[in-house]
């Protein structure tokens, strides 16, 4: 969040210059100032414009950054009162993927595995949360606090959650 600011104040100082340049260039040329507003207004719709298209832009970036083997499960896109550009556009600023890369499968299923869920969040370090994944019954499992998939299936510590349409299920077993 830091750096989105500071990049923020850089680019509202890089319209600043821009401006200054301009108005120097208007003053020699036409004999003419700017006017005075200009200054603010475009350093305003500089930093404004800078933070926009970097809060639409995240979602695509992280995204294409993602190692191979990574699928995006869910990307919800949210309308938020404080940002009224997202009425008109909705952005995304988290979502959920599965790292199909290195997963932990059944010797006596190969259809029961164990994965890690991804979860990522606009200004918040991602999160790891080790998944356990039934592809033939459509179900998942929390490996936490000791839960642990055993070579023969079986799970331990934990139970299997059914939901409806679970799209980190369709994700890990069926690609995305």
């Amino acid at each position: 969040m830091l750096i989105d600011f500071i990049a923020t104040i850089a680019a509202g100082a890089g319209v600043a210059c821009i401006v200054f340049i301009a108005s120097h260039l208007s003053l020699r040329l036409t004999g003419r100032k700017l006017a005075k507003w200009v200054l603010p207004a475009g350093i305003g719709l500089g930093m404004l414009s800078y933070a926009i298209w970097n809060e639409y832009t995240w979602y695509p970036r992280v995204r294409a950054a993602l190692p191979e083997g990574v699928v995006v499960a869910s990307a919800p896109a949210e309308r938020v009162f404080y940002r009224p550009w997202s009425y008109i556009v909705p952005s995304v600023s988290r979502f959920i993927a599965v790292d199909r890369g290195p997963t932990t499968r059944s010797a006596a299923d190969p259809q029961t595995f164990a994965a890690n869920a991804l979860v990522m969040q606009r200004w918040l370090p991602a999160h790891r949360i080790p998944q356990a994944f039934d592809c033939a019954r459509r179900v998942r499992a929390d490996l936490i606090e000791g839960a642990v998939l055993a070579d023969d299936g079986t799970l331990s510590g934990t139970t299997w959650v059914e939901v409806a349409d679970d799209p980190l299920v369709a994700a890990a077993c069926g690609g995305g």
